[in-house]
Formats: structure tokens, sequence, C-alpha cells
């Protein structure tokens, strides 16, 4: 242990590379309390790391949808045509974008979703065990009920009765759509809505669909001359986020 060397630790890292110093200055910081902890335990007498961390550049703003945007990825995805392996694939998508967008739901939290969490005569969806280990409730309207509507009458139609277990958004009898064939089919679509990418927002990502759902609540609240501040706290209990300031 006493053989490890400020060379060898710049050797480590440059097998590391990475290109953003957020992420150059969280690996950086891992090592650090590592070796903080060594010298606690007595093991070394003093570290050997003495890195400058990398300046943080301003970041490129994420890729945010409006509605005729998210529009035009919700009619893309109902376009997608069914395989061997994917039955009434196109309105799958199309309903699972809809709940990213509409209800900013987190790709886990729409993979993992069951019918019996699915509460029609209430209109909520009952959302489990998310990040943080906490449950919530999430209301959604008659656009969104007539959706899940529809999409339950078809599956039925051609997959036989649902049950209350049953992954709502699957391919197979049990098996939930994971997030990243999720994640997969939505950077399929995106190229061929051809929209205008701005150089200074960064490539669109699926979460930016949740991100959209935020930022555009506050924009509405603005527009209708309600202070956003005042109802944040609303919008991080509806996010499931711990407390306002991870909220956009």
């Amino acid at each position: 242990m006493t053989d490890i060397t400020q060379e060898l630790l710049e050797m480590f890292l440059a097998s590391r590379p990475r290109t953003q110093a957020r992420s150059h200055n969280h690996l950086l910081g891992v090592i650090c309390l590592l070796f903080d902890w060594l010298v606690r335990q007595d093991i070394l007498s003093d570290s050997p790391v003495h890195f400058k961390r990398r300046r943080v550049t301003t970041q490129r703003i994420p890729f945010l949808f409006d509605l005729p945007q998210a529009r035009k990825l919700l009619e893309a995805a109902a376009l997608l045509p069914d395989n061997s392996r994917a039955l009434l694939r196109g309105i799958t998508y199309k309903t699972i974008f809809l709940l990213l967008y509409g209800l900013g739901l987190r790709v886990g939290e729409v993979s993992r979703l069951i019918w019996k969490e699915v509460d029609m005569d209430r209109h909520l969806l009952i959302i489990r065990n998310t990040k943080f280990a906490k449950d919530r409730l999430v209301p959604f309207g008659p656009k969104i009920e007539e959706q899940l509507h529809n999409y339950r009458r078809l599956r039925e139609q051609r997959l036989g009765i649902t049950r209350p277990d049953d992954p709502v958004f699957s391919f197979s009898q049990n098996k939930p759509i994971h997030p990243c064939t999720i994640s997969q089919t939505f950077h399929y679509l995106f190229p061929r809505l051809k929209l205008v990418v701005s150089p200074k927002v960064t490539p669109p990502r699926l979460h930016d669909l949740r991100h959209s759902f935020a930022v555009g609540t506050l924009l509405r609240l603005y527009r209708a001359g309600i202070d956003p501040a005042k109802r944040l706290i609303h919008l991080s209990t509806f996010l499931g986020h711990v407390n306002p300031a991870s909220t956009p």
C-alpha cells in the first residue's frame, strides 16, 4: 500500500479518461475518500492524492419538448410496426411516452407498473418502491385515462384478459419492458422527428421527457399569474423528489 505514489495514481486516472469535468471530479473524489479512510485507519501515514479538481464550465441545457414536439413523438411511436416478439408495439410505446411526458414519471416507474396499481376509478397511478424507497399517488386526467382504456382494451382483445399482477407494459406474458429497451426506442425515433436541436443543448435523452413535464408545469403556473415558487413543493411531491431543491 505504501508503494502507491502520485505518479501511479496519475496513471490510474489516465487509464480511465473522463471527458466531462464533473465525471472526472467524481472519480477523483472517490479516490480521495478511499485514501483519507486509509489514513484514519493508520494504514497509511498520509494520502498520496494531491490533485486539483477540474473547473466545471457552464453546461449545456437539457432538451425540452414543447407540446407540438411531444405530439410528434407520440405520433411516431404509434406508427411503430409489430414484430414477432412485440405485438401492439405502436400503442404500447405511445402510452409509455405519454406517461413519461404527461405525468413526469421516471422510466423505471413506468417499466415496473402493474395493472393493480392503475386505479381507473380514482384516476390514480400508485407508484411503489421508487427512488429513495418512496411510494406516491400520481393523479391523471381524462386524456391519459382514455389512452390507458384504449391500450388495455386492445391488449385484452389481442392477448387475453390482464391480471392484477401483470406488468402494464410487456411484450411477453409476465416480463415488463426493460427501461433500456424503452430508451433505445426513444433514440431510434428521435431522429425521425426532424427536430432542430441547438448546439447549446445536450443531445436529447429519454429523461428529458420528465424534465419537460417539470419545466412546462412551472411555465404554465407563471403564465397563469401564479408564483411558481409557491407551488414548487407540490410539484416536488408529484415528481417524487426528496425536497423542492431537487426540482427544476
